[in-house]
């Protein structure tokens, strides 16, 4: 952000103006004294207004309703792709942590874990259809 209005005072007057070394000009120089013509003041009006313009303008930009959605919708991808990216990891992490427990390090199945898994999906499995076909009878 930039000096905030009225944080360094200047008299805009016709006579010369002495700066001491804390007020230095733009250009980094020392204490001048300077005698301000109507058309320096005028120029330096005409700078301050390009400068305000140009700020309003960006201001108006960024409250401009399009902006704002714009922004919003950047946020929500953000935060559906954690989400999202979250979910996978742990999804990955889980079907590891299954198949690990399923097969063995060399890769050959466990059979003493494979099989009550597969018969206990059978009957659940079997057990769903069942109850399919009687409600469809009756």
């Amino acid at each position: 952000m930039g000096v905030p209005w009225g944080s360094r005072r200047r008299k805009l007057t016709d006579c010369p103006v002495t700066r001491t070394d804390a007020e230095t000009d733009e250009h980094g120089g020392g204490a001048v004294t300077e005698a301000r013509t109507p058309a320096d003041i005028e120029a330096d009006i005409l700078r301050r207004r390009q400068d305000l313009a140009a700020a309003l303008d960006e201001i108006a930009v960024r409250v401009h309703p399009r902006t704002l959605m714009g922004d919003a919708r950047a946020r929500v991808a953000a935060s559906v792709d954690r989400t999202a990216g979250r979910a996978y990891t742990e999804a990955n992490r889980r079907l590891s942590d299954a198949r690990a427990a399923m097969v063995r390090e060399d890769g050959s199945p466990r059979l003493e874990r494979v099989v009550p898994a597969a018969l206990a999906a059978t009957v659940v499995v079997g057990g769903l259809l069942f109850l399919s076909a009687r409600r469809r009878r009756g």
